[in-house]
């Protein structure tokens, strides 16, 4: 099974980024955006470098 890092369609609160890394890694998207929010920094930068080279996530019939 081939898992893509593609940007959440059910899981966002800006653009998916985190629910997207969250989804890949197993993780809940609630861990996953506290790191962003330690570290703002340089995570801000890192997120809007993400949010634009990560593809979206298929349409989908159902939402999780």
């Amino acid at each position: 099974m081939n898992k893509k890092l593609t940007k959440s369609s059910f899981d966002k609160s800006i653009s998916g980024v985190c629910g997207g890394i969250a989804d890949y890694c197993n993780l809940s998207s609630l861990f996953v955006r506290l790191l962003f929010v330690l570290f703002v920094p340089a995570n801000l930068i890192i997120y809007i470098i993400l949010a634009n080279l990560i593809p979206d996530s298929p349409p989908s019939l159902y939402k999780k």
